[in-house]
């Protein structure tokens, strides 16, 4: 699908985020999980799994965001929430003049920004408040705050479907899903390498056995819509929001959309694809002028004679921290939560949010 394509597209409706469902080697037996992966990819095995997308989704007793606050509370709505953690568990409880419930945290999905999943009546929730790190502390969970619970079931948290709570822990972890059902048994926290190097493990076990293995598709021979794909597979892809209707500020935490918006962005070409900017096997770095580089590959004045007529044009401002001013910061709606615009652009004061 071509760059003009995508700005002509109709764009559908829906209630409802997409069902998104991890790599197919997802399902693969974790010992993948950068064990003997490091016998050859050292420098990636001992940092990815120190990300926030290596970790994923903490268990307990290893839930850092509670060790670190053990006692959280919040007032949303007119209902009293406090999350505990004492002898290495967590609880969540919501209460009302009516009463109050209480249910252990089984899963703290994320990392910085941390929402909680449990389980009540044979039902998956997820928790009306979550922790969030520029407020050291709760609110309302990202695309809840439109709701109005009526009592303390539906204060305590959203119902989830069957899908969601599947993709969401196929995206989360390692081993939970297989064949596009819950296997929680075997979960274990956060992205493996086969999450996105299918094959890894076969490639590992025939080493093992002395026999010839198969390599992993190297992803570095990705184009960037290709890649936008590859990541939206949890990212969300541009495709997913356009035909769920996901428009206005809350779509500003759907990269790969916002960035296939951005006019310089061209299907084929290396220099705008997601790990154009970041390396997936490192944390995320917060300094902007660590992206300058990437942003002159197109945009540099050496750069010029190479680059295509859509990207060839150098910023008259400056050459220094180009994301502060063309990859504006977005709040969420209803939220604290604060994202990087991944449409890069001229902004322009008092201009509305470009969808």
């Amino acid at each position: 699908m071509t760059h003009g394509f995508r700005h002509h597209r109709y764009w559908l409706a829906a209630a409802v985020l997409p069902v998104i469902f991890p790599l197919a080697g997802q399902a693969a037996s974790p010992i993948a999980k950068n064990m003997a992966c490091a016998t050859c990819h050292r420098a990636e095995a001992a940092s990815q799994p120190k990300t926030a997308m290596g970790i994923g989704i903490e268990l307990p007793p290893n839930q850092e965001v509670l060790q670190k606050h053990p006692k959280l509370t919040a007032d949303e709505n007119g209902y009293h929430y406090e999350i505990e953690y004492k002898d290495g568990a967590g609880t969540y409880t919501v209460s009302d003049p009516s009463g109050k419930l209480t249910l252990p945290i089984k899963y703290a999905f994320g990392f910085y920004n941390v929402t909680f999943v449990f389980e009540y009546q044979g039902d998956f929730y997820e928790s009306m408040v979550s922790y969030y790190e520029n407020i050291g502390g709760l609110a309302t969970t990202i695309g809840d705050n439109r709701l109005q619970p009526h009592n303390l079931v539906e204060a305590m948290g959203r119902k989830t479907s069957e899908n969601e709570i599947t993709a969401c822990f196929g995206c989360h972890s390692t081993g939970a899903v297989s064949q596009r059902k819950l296997t929680l048994t075997s979960l274990q926290p956060g992205v493996s390498c086969e999450h996105c190097h299918e094959g890894a493990t076969a490639h590992m076990q025939a080493l093992a056995a002395g026999k010839t293995a198969p390599l992993p598709r190297h992803l570095g021979d990705m184009g960037a819509e290709e890649m936008s794909n590859f990541c939206g597979q949890c990212h969300r892809t541009w495709e997913n929001v356009v035909e769920q209707g996901i428009f206005g500020q809350r779509n500003v935490r759907f990269q790969p959309y916002r960035l296939a918006n951005s006019k310089c962005f061209l299907g084929d070409d290396k220099r705008i694809r997601c790990t154009a900017c970041h390396n997936p096997h490192q944390e995320i770095v917060r300094a902007p002028a660590a992206y300058d580089k990437a942003c002159l590959a197109c945009h540099g004045t050496s750069a010029i004679a190479a680059a295509d007529a859509v990207t060839k044009k150098s910023c008259p401002v400056s050459d220094k921290n180009c994301v502060t001013c063309h990859m504006p910061k977005v709040t969420m709606p209803g939220s604290p939560s604060v994202f990087s615009d991944h449409q890069i652009r001229v902004v322009r004061v008092g201009e509305k949010y470009p969808n």
